[in-house]
């Protein structure tokens, strides 16, 4: 591994933290893995001779689950993820057009990155936020209800520096090394910044309990 000394330091103590989570060391791979991307900015191979060095495995067994799972990403990544939905519900509300349009403005496809290194361009698989279709994603920050002409303005203040704040969530949008610290388990302050739960999610119960409906036995 060609970590410095002070990172690689930095990374042992969070690793034992996460390690001592678990009653399994190998349990404890999926957050390792994104504690290495907080600092590479990707599943570096130095990041997988390190992860196969705490949970006792071989790099090739990290390398396979590295390789499963989207969110791991195996080349360098943007500062930001933007992801759009273009699955049935958020593709026929006008999820396509938007990633058509950010795609051009890009100039990236799926799974690809600014030459700047600002932006990963990334279709998604279901955001789960059928009741905001379309559904935008920056760094796992959900943006709801959008169109192309307000996909291309969050875009913009990327590209030009200035903060991005989701629908839902905190008050502005974390870089992706800093989301990947808070998924590797390490909290970032902003649990309080929450909005809670939006009112198109809670429809469904709303009509329920006017209707008297009760869950079947």
């Amino acid at each position: 591994m060609t970590y410095d000394a002070d990172t690689l330091a930095q990374l042992r103590k969070d690793a034992d933290e996460i390690l001592g989570r678990y009653p399994v060391q190998r349990s404890a791979l999926l957050p390792l893995l994104h504690l290495v991307q907080s600092v590479d900015g990707y599943v570096s191979p130095d990041g997988i001779a390190f992860c196969a060095d705490a949970v006792d495995l071989t790099s090739a067994e990290v390398s396979a689950v590295a390789t499963f799972y989207t969110q791991y990403k195996r080349r360098p990544n943007g500062e930001y993820q933007v992801g759009v939905c273009t699955t049935a519900l958020c593709a026929t509300m006008g999820g396509d057009e938007i990633w058509r349009q950010l795609s051009d403005k890009c100039g990236v496809g799926h799974d690809e990155t600014t030459a700047d290194g600002k932006i990963s361009l990334e279709r998604i698989e279901c955001n789960a936020a059928c009741d905001y279709a379309p559904v935008m994603m920056v760094n796992w920050e959900f943006f709801d209800n959008m169109t192309p002409d307000r996909a291309l303005r969050v875009v913009d203040d990327i590209l030009e520096g200035r903060d991005v704040k989701p629908t839902r969530g905190p008050n502005k949008v974390s870089t992706f090394k800093e989301t990947e610290r808070v998924l590797a388990g390490f909290e970032d302050g902003k649990v309080d910044e929450d909005q809670g739960v939006g009112e198109p999610t809670l429809v469904g119960l709303k009509v329920a309990r006017e209707q008297g409906w009760k869950e079947s036995k």
